[in-house]
């Protein structure tokens, strides 16, 4: 078996990468964008190679070459903020990319089954009557991310329809874990506690809006997830993962603060906060527990304790280069 991942130098390609390698002796090909690879793994069954999806010959040539039998696209612009500040570029990269991918296994002829990643965030933002989100709870997009992540949603179900190809779709609530960029909550507090306790920055803790709560999963589950999504998920369905239990963005940054024994004053951000914030989410996986028996393994804590521990050990490094 082959499988191609997109997006495989990010933060979820990275563990996914890891994962299938751990779990599975299939032959994987990853892409990476936008910087060109400059070593390649020590893994001989892992293949990294440049690729700009929003090139249409370049995905065709791709998918020639590879001749993958499971695509996971985790490929696009994700966070949110650079959405608002550039919605064309947020849109136009994550839909083209997708467009091109399906295009390309489409006229390949090959039976390749894909999984196309969405996101919570085409909810919106949801009534407390509505919670816990399901598949069926309606579509409202309040921000430019989640406009392309609904297209990339139903592109893949159009093409599953219009041309019977086995695309599986997943909506994945928030994710975190070592390894995330700094731009996300959970990492943004973490990286900041590590940088105070090298003595790197002020004890001042800068914070958005800490009112939120949020449905959280690991990282690590995540991906197992993924890998069950592309072999048992039924094609053309749609599956939430989640963990079903909203988590306070104030409870995460205490709990973060209790594994530091730094003095840390907390200072709200007027910079941190979005233009559109939904006050809780949480959302239901029990469609994709019935279909696959997925359940979320890891311990919200270990998670903070693993993605504080990753800081620490990243600017332990840096200072000590």
């Amino acid at each position: 078996m082959r499988a191609l991942i997109t997006g495989a130098g990010g933060f979820v390609g990275g563990h996914l990468c890891a994962y299938l390698l751990a779990r599975t002796d299939w032959e994987l090909a990853g892409t990476v964008y936008p910087h060109p690879v400059e070593t390649q793994p020590q893994e001989p069954r892992l293949r990294l190679r440049y690729a700009d999806l929003r090139d249409p010959q370049g995905v065709q040539t791709l998918i020639s070459e590879v001749q993958p039998d499971h695509i996971f696209h985790l490929a696009a612009q994700s966070f949110v903020p650079t959405s608002f500040a550039d919605p064309w570029d947020t849109l136009h990269n994550n839909i083209r990319a997708q467009l091109n991918l399906l295009e390309a296994v489409r006229r390949s002829g090959r039976e390749v089954r894909i999984l196309v990643v969405g996101s919570n965030e085409e909810y919106g933002a949801p009534k407390p009557e509505e919670l816990p989100l399901t598949e069926e709870s309606p579509l409202r997009p309040n921000n430019p991310y989640a406009v392309s992540k609904v297209a990339q949603d139903f592109l893949g179900l159009q093409y599953h329809l219009a041309y019977g190809m086995p695309v599986v779709r997943v909506r994945p609530f928030n994710h975190t874990g070592p390894g995330q960029s700094p731009r996300f909550v959970v990492p943004a507090f973490a990286s900041q506690i590590a940088h105070i306790e090298a003595g790197l920055q002020d004890p001042v803790m800068k914070v958005g809006n800490l009112d939120a709560a949020r449905d959280f999963t690991d990282v690590r589950d995540i991906v197992r997830a993924y890998y069950l999504a592309v072999t048992q998920g039924e094609p053309g369905d749609v599956y939430n993962l989640a963990s079903g239990q909203p988590q306070a963005v104030r409870g995460l940054l205490e709990m973060l603060l209790s594994y530091s024994r730094a003095e840390i004053r907390v200072e709200r951000d007027p910079e941190r906060y979005r233009p559109v914030d939904v006050p809780s989410v949480y959302g239901s996986a029990e469609r994709f527990r019935q279909r696959t028996g997925w359940e979320p393994r890891i311990p919200f804590e270990q998670t903070l304790q693993d993605v504080l521990q990753y800081w620490r050990v990243q600017i332990g490094g840096n200072v000590n280069a």
